[in-house]
């Protein structure tokens, strides 16, 4: 019987150059399953060179998926794009040097959704210090509280706050809402928004058009070629990542150097194929286990979050590439370690068994020298414990694990982390016949939304001072009155001019028009 130190021996795999490596010992495939899964692993890397090359990724909307380029434009499949990324960089650090020189600006507000938010509060977050040139901030939603809070926070240093919008289209409701919203603070401070406002966004949008007419301070381009939740590497990660004073450079370099490590054809020595053909064999090939992500870093406490969304926008999708009705996916969640050891981890240890887990580990505890905690051992020796002790219990217990283990937390690191993880979506995605690069279904929750607006306007015109209930203007309007008392019950508390008096049912509630 194969011991689990020979295991380890056999399904660990390091490069010591990038000080990355990934452990897959503790996943219990079973001894056949990689080469049973040796064709389809095969396929998806041949699909995976085409995508670099410039095959088109998303025939419904007949773009490339370019992202690769992103951190190696020489790879590009015409030297317009090569040029473009190039010129892009370099306008991007030229920017922020003269931000930097003027004095002027002390901080940073995003302004975006998804992965125009999601990719550069991570970058952010695990590489910011306290000796960042800017401190940066985000509107990542449409709540008007979370929009006055940051406001607030930023009023004493309005005057010192340069804002960046990003959105490809320049019509993404929630950014655009959020950039009105800005652009009335400025206004009642008696501040030009423009002197203060940077565009990230596709060439000619409506965006585009508003921020050349406005006299901002700088566009950036958005390519059609990269998606949202790879946008990172591109102006929307790289700009608020200059003015906070990261280096750039070292993030591109470090996504480049995985990128090469994981175009390796041979299986066993590829770290993203051997992530993806992990997730293929814990879920079944069918998201069958949820992905539980516990970074043992609190610089990486995003890091959960950021895969959320580049895994399940990217994996969730109703029908493969031949058409079929699949519905695939593969559910992520985590926050960090240890603390989720006082938490969930209970749950994972003793409760139902829906998940693997991936434990990301970071060899370094702290610049410089640690105290003491206990008799020899330091906070750092503590949370190594931890992890490994944890490990050893789930996998005690019956549950499987991953760990990826990186030196420590840099922009290096940190971009191989992402490109890491982008390849395995890719060629998980190939595996289960998905596409990964577009996405339907968000597309439709915004079809949906944009009619829930029609009808609250429908049902105010339809409001006066006579009462009425929700049934009453349900048939009146020939909508269901479950959708119009939600309409009635939002202008209740936040129109001034309706009223609303609760009946006892909904069906009873009344509603008046001042």
């Amino acid at each position: 019987m194969t011991s689990l130190w020979d295991r380890y021996q056999q399904y660990f795999l390091r490069h010591d150059a990038l000080g990355f490596s990934l452990d897959v010992s503790r996943m219990r495939f079973a001894d056949d399953f990689l080469a049973k899964m040796e064709p389809l692993a095969q396929r998806a890397c041949r699909a995976m060179a085409e995508l670099e090359k410039g095959a088109v990724a998303n025939p419904d909307e007949g773009r490339m998926v370019g992202h690769y380029w992103l951190r190696a434009p020489q790879l590009a499949p015409q030297p317009e794009l090569t040029a473009e990324i190039g010129d892009c960089n370099a306008a991007i650090k030229e920017f922020a040097a003269k931000v930097h020189a003027s004095g002027r600006y002390t901080d940073v507000l995003l302004i975006g959704i998804g992965g125009s938010a999601l990719g550069p509060q991570f970058l952010s977050d695990a590489l910011g210090t306290a000796d960042d040139r800017m401190r940066l901030h985000f509107f990542d939603n449409t709540d008007p509280q979370g929009m006055d809070r940051v406001l607030g926070a930023l009023a004493p240093r309005l005057e010192h706050t340069l804002v960046v919008v990003v959105s490809k289209s320049g019509g993404t409701a929630e950014t655009r809402n959020g950039m009105l919203e800005t652009e009335a603070a400025y206004k009642n401070a008696m501040l030009d928004f423009g002197k203060h406002a940077v565009a990230v966004t596709g060439a000619g949008s409506a965006l585009d058009k508003y921020a050349e007419k406005n006299g901002w301070l700088v566009r950036f381009p958005m390519w059609d070629w990269v998606g949202g939740r790879t946008s990172v590497m591109s102006a929307v990660g790289l700009v608020p990542l200059c003015l906070q004073g990261i280096d750039m450079q070292a993030l591109l370099d470090g996504a480049a150097a995985m990128d090469v490590w994981t175009r390796a054809t041979e299986t066993l020595k590829n770290p993203a194929m051997l992530l993806a053909l992990m997730w293929h064999c814990a879920g079944n090939g069918r998201g069958e286990k949820d992905m539980v992500v516990l970074p043992y870093k609190d610089r990486l406490v995003l890091f959960s979050k950021y895969l959320q969304q580049l895994v399940m926008e990217s994996l969730g999708k109703e029908h493969d590439l031949d058409g079929q009705k699949v519905n695939q996916g593969l559910a992520v969640y985590g926050n960090k370690g240890s603390t989720d050891q006082h938490a969930y981890v209970q749950q994972l240890r003793d409760g139902v068994h829906n998940f693997f887990v991936t434990f990301i580990e970071v060899r370094r505890g702290r610049d410089g020298a640690s105290m003491e905690v206990e008799p020899g051992a330091t906070t750092a020796d503590f949370l190594q414990g931890f992890l490994r002790g944890t490990r050893t219990a789930l996998h005690e217990g019956g549950r499987d694990s991953i760990t990826v283990s990186i030196e420590e937390v840099t922009p290096f690191t940190v971009g191989a982390l992402v490109a890491l993880y982008e390849r395995a979506v890719g060629f998980y995605a190939s595996l289960v016949n998905v596409n990964a690069y577009h996405q339907p279904g968000v597309e439709a929750g915004k079809k949906a939304a944009a009619s829930v607006l029609k009808l609250l306007a429908r049902v105010k015109g339809a409001l006066s001072a006579q009462p009425q209930t929700a049934t009453q203007l349900g048939t009146a309007l020939g909508e269901d009155a479950e959708a119009v008392w939600h309409a009635l019950t939002h202008l209740g508390v936040n129109d001034p001019q309706v009223t609303a008096a609760p009946g006892g049912t909904p069906a009873a509630d009344t509603f008046t028009l001042a």
